[in-house]
């Protein structure tokens, strides 16, 4: 397929600046994976960090590959652009939508890159401070973040819905959170990290009856601090596997828990691939998603 159209240009322009990029399906969300992909619960060892498919497991499939770009471009025709936040991009995104009361806040979020979304609100884009960061701002509703195992629809894609473009607006370059900012970024559940967690198990009942999630969650994650090496990548799997019913009780945000358990993995020595499969792998066990969801 011949290299015109405005969104393969702009992908390979962002990948060219070491942002990893994908392909959506027309909705919003990951394409399907191919049929020689085994489903989560039939293979949780099958790691999508890793799998060379093509456009599989949603932002597992970003890349600054031109070749694997246009190859992408010519297998998902008609598909939204979409970069994956994180850690593996450098970026969180600050996703302010303003159906829900989200708004600017010129105090809090200096100038930097933005995007205009295809449904009216905005995408300010800023370097990842490192460390655990919340799924939203806290106190400000219709503002979400988009950071790791997150992703975001970028310029010039159509937005399904209103049929408007995304576009960036103005040629801003991506800058630091201030504190103010990081400060509201950051998850409550990490100051659970500094907790004591009681002796024994703390009992939960089929996700349900969590006396306290604090405690809990620094239970899980002093396991994996205290796990001797050779045990730390199972200790890892066995804690996510446990977060994951905190998620499903509804206790915690699955970007909150795979922000503590990535934060703790990598304390522990873990490589980032390590890392990512155990906390996969984990969630799948106890089927929770752990796919972002685009904005």
């Amino acid at each position: 397929m011949p290299e015109t159209g405005p969104l393969l240009a702009a992908a390979l322009a962002l990948a060219a600046e070491g942002l990893p990029v994908f392909l959506l399906g027309r909705t919003k969300r990951p394409v399907a994976n191919c049929p020689a992909c085994p489903k989560a619960d039939a293979d949780p060892s099958h790691d999508p960090e890793t799998c060379t498919c093509l456009s599989c497991h949603g932002f597992y499939a970003a890349t600054t590959d031109p070749d694997r770009l246009r190859a992408m471009h010519a297998a998902v025709p008609g598909g939204l652009l979409a970069i994956r936040t994180g850690r593996p991009a450098r970026i969180v995104v600050v996703d302010i939508d303003p159906r829900n009361g989200g708004r600017p806040l010129p105090e809090l979020m200096p100038p930097t890159r933005c995007a205009r979304t295809g449904s009216g609100g905005w995408h300010l884009y800023y370097r990842h401070p490192g460390g655990a960061l919340a799924a939203k701002l806290h106190g400000h509703p219709g503002i979400d973040l988009k950071a790791d195992g997150g992703y975001v629809v970028a310029p010039p894609s159509i937005h399904p819905g209103t049929r408007q473009p995304y576009r960036w607006v103005g040629d801003r370059p991506v800058v630091e959170m201030p504190p103010p900012l990081l400060a509201a970024c950051r998850p409550t559940a990490t100051a659970a990290t500094a907790a004591t967690p009681a002796p024994g198990p703390t009992p939960t009942t089929s996700g349900r009856g969590i006396s306290s999630p604090a405690a809990l969650l620094a239970a899980h994650l002093e396991a994996v601090a205290r796990a001797p090496e050779g045990r730390r990548r199972n200790t890892l799997y066995g804690a996510a596997r446990g977060v994951a019913r905190m998620v499903a009780a509804g206790a915690l945000t699955a970007t909150d828990a795979h922000a503590a358990l990535y934060t703790a993995g990598r304390a522990a020595g873990q490589n980032d691939r390590d890392v990512n499969a155990a906390i996969t792998g984990g969630f799948r066990a106890e089927s929770v998603a752990t796919e972002g969801i685009a904005a």
